[in-house]
């Protein structure tokens, strides 16, 4: 493992029903006038949006809703959230909801308090904020792990690019198993398997040796599969739901990554997918995987059998050691099947071979992969994907 610091300032609250003591224990320390940020109806169809509106009433709050974050949130969303945090005078932004809205509202919170354009300041000149409004998570779609870092993924519509920006970190984080019944299953499904996209992101970067991050790492894609397995056999099983959301705050919150160079070139080609198709994160990740570990196999052959072996129990036998690694991409890619989500791109409907000439010469190449990719050997992938 190579050297890290490590420090960890948000108060995570984790427990089936913890949500409403959690929540008032936190408002009483925060500013008057609160933001409400949430994405679409289903807030307000499962009664939460009633309970957590009155809470806040109830703690004398003055509230400023800030609503329709969509699932792949648009930095003019976010400059419409800054602005209305500004005109406001925003004491504190409450997100409820999954990785999209903790996403942008992560964003808003840095952007209401600069005179600069905050894509531009960190993109290009490559400077980041240090001022932000306070913030707080109810988190109601597990998966993404965002409540537990200061990264946010932002499509910018007009420059076709959907980056990485730096903004806010959480105050705290309220992971309240119920609140995910909230969300449909398709959901939940796939956020799950972005979660586990997380953990094999991390565990494929530098260095690929045996390490202890890597080894709780195994244990914690073990446990994704299994409880992806449970919840699709039975949604009522809260005991799954809790351990799914805690997987996805493992895959985020820094310890699997420590000693680690992140690997993450598979999202860096999902995203630049999604910049130009608005697909669904989790089920694009489903997509490429396969196909991708499929091309780097040669690269990295000793830990594709340790994924094998350690994550999918694939047994040695006779086989040579690729047979062994391939073998664990198959289960991979039976396992996308059996959780219902999109082995191809085809599935999607995305075939189009100019928006993945597109999406290849647009991704973001990253040193932790194994093997720097170039645009045509992505695009050769993502053909590979359709």
């Amino acid at each position: 493992m190579d050297k890290f610091n490590y420090t960890y300032p948000i108060h995570v609250y984790f427990g089936q029903g913890c949500m409403e003591e959690s929540l008032r224990k936190e408002l009483k320390s925060v500013g008057k006038h609160v933001m409400l940020a949430y994405g679409g109806g289903s807030l307000k169809r499962t009664g939460l949006y009633d309970k957590i509106m009155s809470i806040l009433r109830e703690e004398s709050k003055e509230v400023i809703e800030f609503s329709g974050i969509m699932p792949n949130p648009t930095y003019a969303k976010v400059q419409e959230g800054a602005r209305l945090a500004r005109e406001k005078q925003i004491d504190f932004i409450l997100a409820v909801g999954g990785g999209s809205v903790s996403d942008c509202c992560k964003i808003v919170s840095a952007q209401a308090l600069l005179d600069e354009d905050i894509w531009e300041m960190e993109n290009t000149h490559r400077r980041f904020p240090t001022r932000f409004i306070p913030m707080g998570i109810i988190v109601t779609a597990s998966g993404t792990g965002s409540e537990q870092n200061a990264g946010a993924v932002i499509t910018h519509e007009e420059k076709k690019l959907k980056n990485a920006l730096w903004g806010a970190l959480a105050t705290f984080a309220i992971l309240d198993a119920d609140l995910t019944k909230t969300v449909p299953m398709k959901q939940v499904i796939s956020g799950a398997f972005d979660t586990l996209s997380h953990c094999m992101e991390t565990y494929f970067g530098k260095p690929s040796s045996s390490n202890v991050s890597d080894e709780i790492n195994e244990a914690i894609m073990r446990n994704v599969i299994r409880n992806m397995r449970s919840i699709k056999r039975n949604p009522d099983d809260d005991f799954a739901r809790g351990e799914l959301m805690w997987d996805a705050a493992m895959g985020e919150n820094g310890l699997l990554k420590l000693g680690k160079v992140t690997d993450f070139q598979c999202h860096m080609i999902e995203h630049q997918l999604g910049a130009f198709t608005d697909c669904n994160h989790g089920q694009g990740l489903a997509a490429i995987h396969p196909a991708l570990y499929r091309y780097l196999i040669t690269y990295n052959l000793e830990k594709f059998v340790c994924f094998a072996e350690e994550v999918w129990c694939v047994e040695r036998m006779n086989k040579t050691l690729e047979e062994i690694a391939n073998d664990g991409i198959d289960a991979l890619a039976d396992f996308i099947s059996e959780m219902g989500l999109p082995i191809t791109l085809s599935a999607m409907g995305i075939t189009d071979e100019n928006i993945l000439r597109q999406v290849a010469d647009t991704t973001i190449i990253t040193p932790g992969c194994c093997k720097q990719l170039t645009p045509d050997e992505i695009f050769d992938i993502l053909v590979a994907s359709k």
